[in-house]
C-alpha cells in the first residue's frame, strides 16, 4: 500500500467512517489540533531530563491518541463502531501528577516569560498548542456533539505542562523570570 492515495488532492479527507470533508472543516482542525500536540509530548519525552516521567507522557500521548480519534469519528455515521475515548480516570491521573510535581515549586503570584532552556521553552510550546487544540475542539463543540472528557482533559493537561515547565525550571536551576518585573 502506498502512503499518497491522491484521494487528498481535491482539499478534502475522510472523517472515521468514509464521508469526505475539507481539510479545513471544524473537526479535522480539532483532531489535527490534538495530533500536533502528541508530537510536542513526544518531543518532551524525548529529552533525557525527562526520563522518570516517560511512562507518564507515554500515557499522555495514549490519551491524545484516543481524544483524535474520537474527534476524527463522523457524527452522521449510521454504523455504530466502537467509540474510542480517554480513560475515565485521565483525569484525576493528570490531577495526581500535577499534585506531585507541585509539591516541591515554589508558589508562584505571577506570571512567567517562558524561555531560558530548550525543554522548558517546548514544555511551554506544548502548553499553548494544548490550549489552541481546547479552544478548537470547543469551536466544534458548538455545532456537533464532542465528549466532555475531552475539553476536560485538555483543560487539565494544559495545567500539567504549565507545571511541567515550572518543575523542569527547578530541576534544572532554570530562571523563572516573573512577569510583570
Amino acid at each position: 500500500m502506498k502512503i499518497y492515495t491522491l484521494t487528498g488532492d481535491d482539499g478534502t479527507t475522510s472523517l472515521a467512517g468514509g464521508r469526505r470533508v475539507p481539510k479545513h472543516c471544524l473537526r479535522v482542525e480539532a483532531y489535527g489540533s490534538v495530533d500536533e500536540l502528541i508530537t510536542w509530548i513526544g518531543l518532551l519525552r524525548s529529552y533525557p531530563e525527562n526520563n522518570n516521567r516517560r511512562n507518564f507522557l507515554i500515557y499522555i500521548q495514549d490519551q491524545l491518541m484516543a481524544s483524535a480519534a474520537s474527534l476524527s469519528n463522523d457524527p452522521d455515521n449510521n454504523i455504530k463502531s466502537k467509540s474510542v475515548l480517554p480513560d475515565s480516570d485521565c483525569i484525576k491521573n493528570v490531577e495526581a501528577e500535577i499534585d506531585r510535581m507541585d509539591t516541591d515549586i515554589p508558589e508562584l503570584r505571577s506570571f512567567v516569560l517562558p524561555g531560558g532552556n530548550v525543554i522548558v521553552s517546548n514544555c511551554h510550546i506544548a502548553r499553548c498548542v494544548c490550549r489552541r487544540a481546547e479552544r478548537s475542539v470547543l469551536r466544534l463543540r458548538e455545532t456537533e456533539y464532542t465528549p466532555d472528557i475531552i475539553v476536560k482533559f485538555l483543560n487539565r493537561l494544559s495545567d500539567y505542562l504549565f507545571v511541567l515547565s515550572r518543575k523542569l525550571s527547578l530541576e534544572l536551576n532554570n530562571e523563572e523570570i516573573k512577569w510583570p518585573f
